[in-house]
């Protein structure tokens, strides 16, 4: 079910495995919730970590479920619906072809203020990776609110680049096109984020040899409020 219509309510285009996957449910343990069934995964941690202290280090990504970005968290504009966005995103899914991203890494990602977090990275995504992305986040904008003030402080701008301010003004995030990297985020932020990573790649081999991804449909995330969780609303199978 959608979430309320309200002007609290947001939406996001993620990607995500499917929820009956060995990769799914690997993520979901991590950040300790299962956005397909909206329940809460207790007990989960790495070496290093009790369960509690995890719980903490997972807060911030267990919000929005496990995925990777292409249209990040939005409110709809006011002559909106979720039923017009869903029916376009299964319409504009119709036509594309899947393609694979193989393997993806367990990585520390970024490094601000010495900190950085830890993430599924692919180290060599395909050109179709980079144009499902920009088709997206231009193809849907117009479903999208403009940015409150307070929404555009959230995102730094006075640390952001020129072209990732003009993406941000643009599309109301700042990593787009160039400044895209597909990451699926499983901690928060780190001083020792590269150690953890060590970690959770120890923890993943006991599940899985490798770890591939394929991309053969686009998800509406729901929030029904900021207090809430992502859940998933809507799988949109790639038909070409």
């Amino acid at each position: 079910m959608p979430p309320a219509s309200t002007s609290a309510a947001r939406y996001a285009i993620y990607l995500a495995p499917p929820a009956d996957s060995p990769l799914w449910r690997f993520g979901s343990e991590v950040l300790g919730y299962d956005a397909a069934s909206g329940e809460e995964i207790e007990g989960f941690a790495p070496d290093g970590f009790t369960p509690e202290q995890w719980r903490s280090v997972a807060e911030r990504p267990r919000l929005y479920g496990f995925h990777a970005t292409l249209k990040a968290p939005f409110r709809l504009a006011p002559d909106q619906t979720f039923e017009g966005l869903s029916r376009e995103l299964m319409s504009f899914c119709a036509s594309r072809r899947p393609f694979d991203l193989d393997p993806l890494e367990i990585a520390s990602v970024g490094d601000e203020g010495g900190e950085g977090f830890v993430a599924f990275t692919p180290p060599a995504p395909p050109p179709e990776l980079a144009a499902l992305e920009i088709d997206v986040v231009s193809h849907f904008d117009r479903f999208r609110a403009p940015l409150t003030a307070d929404e555009v402080a959230k995102r730094r701008p006075h640390l952001l680049t020129t072209r990732q301010r003009e993406s941000l003004h643009r599309f109301g995030y700042p990593h787009v096109g160039p400044d895209y990297h597909l990451h699926m985020t499983l901690t928060g932020g780190l001083r020792d984020a590269p150690s953890v990573a060590e970690s959770l790649k120890a923890r993943l081999a006991e599940r899985m040899d490798s770890v591939a991804l394929r991309i053969d449909s686009c998800l509406i995330f729901g929030q029904e409020s900021p207090s809430k969780r992502f859940r998933i609303l809507l799988r949109a199978p790639f038909a070409g």
